[in-house]
């Protein structure tokens, strides 16, 4: 990949130009997307002009955007020469990750993947982290035996946690998966509805039931949990028990008290591994209730063998409003 630059035009707005060239033509139609949809979307978030000239992009507009431009292309086409895709996702968080808005992410968590792609292998997909903070936490939870992740919806906190589950229960790591919620109405009164009460459970665990389903075959799924191998429960029925060998999630965990907090803490094992997310933002617990979450960072922050991961609206890897929507209310509050 070649690049080109043309100075800049005089005047009170001047325009820049950099042209860059892409070795393998196939690879550049997936780059520039069906109907161009890809530049388009580049060109319309940072105020560029992309023009295509056989092999060539030429990106056009304020100098600074063009070079944020040619950084977004030059990522984008990077991925194509990995054999990854690049979707509609991957054009937002390339742009959403660009490096002018002021953020950085710890220099350590970044050094760390220097020189390799990250990726974890499960039964159905191959699974990669999308962002930095995405990255850092993959290795925290794959080096530490008790992880934190912290951060809004849809940033892949629990997403990621259970393929990493997945991945160490295949590869023999560990015997069993546990994950488990607080069982806490977000708002609604759940309390009613009929059946037992694995029938009444299962609402709140359905988006663990979910991840799993991604990553194993559903009859894999069924029977391993029929074996006791992998187990899906409330936070209340961890009480008393001590999960030795085992990849154990706790998700939710702002809906958690401050003693359940504790409680599920000190379940930890010999050869397990814990993983505990939650959104501050998103706390159902009746008025007056400390948060198990709240408390648990404010308490283990100093705990050298306990990592802390943050996320941020940009890290969001749902539909691109979902960030939008995030930031709004962040600014709001």
């Amino acid at each position: 990949m070649v690049t080109s630059v043309l100075p800049p035009q005089s005047g009170p707005d001047e325009l820049h130009e950099t042209v860059i060239e892409f070795p393998d033509n196939r690879l550049l139609i997936d780059l520039c997307g069906e109907y161009d949809r890809n530049l388009t979307e580049i060109e319309q978030n940072l105020g560029v002009q992309i023009l295509r000239r056989g092999n060539q992009l030429a990106v056009m507009g304020p100098t600074d955007a063009v070079e944020e431009g040619a950084q977004v292309l030059q990522a984008l086409y990077e991925r194509l020469e990995d054999g990854r895709s690049v979707e509609h996702g991957d054009v937002d968080r390339e742009l959403r990750m660009a490096p002018d808005d002021g953020e950085c992410h710890d220099g350590d968590q970044l050094e760390m993947f220097q020189g390799g792609r990250v990726e974890i292998k499960t039964r159905k997909k191959l699974v990669e982290p999308r962002t930095d903070a995405q990255k850092a936490y993959v290795k925290s939870l794959f080096s530490k035996e008790l992880a934190f992740g912290i951060g809004p919806a849809g940033t892949g906190k629990t997403y990621l946690a259970v393929a990493v589950g997945v991945s160490m229960f295949i590869e023999g790591h560990v015997d069993r998966i546990i994950l488990s919620r607080p069982a806490v109405e977000a708002g609604e009164k759940l309390g009613y509805l009929p059946g037992d009460m694995k029938d009444k459970v299962d609402p709140y665990m359905q988006p663990l039931y979910d991840a799993l389903n991604d990553f194993l075959p559903s009859k894999q799924v069924a029977k391993l949990i029929e074996e006791k191998r992998i187990e899906i429960a409330p936070l209340a029925f961890m009480r008393g028990r001590t999960l030795a060998n085992a990849f154990v999630v706790l998700d939710e965990a702002q809906n958690a008290t401050s003693v359940q907090m504790k409680m599920f803490l000190t379940r930890l094992g010999e050869g397990s591994r814990m993983v505990i997310t939650g959104d501050r933002s998103q706390v159902d617990l009746p008025r007056g209730v400390a948060s198990g979450l709240h408390d648990a960072e404010r308490l283990l922050k100093t705990i050298p063998d306990i990592a802390f991961n943050y996320f941020t609206a940009k890290d969001v890897v749902r539909h691109p409003l979902v960030a939008a929507i995030i930031e709004a209310y962040d600014a709001g509050q």
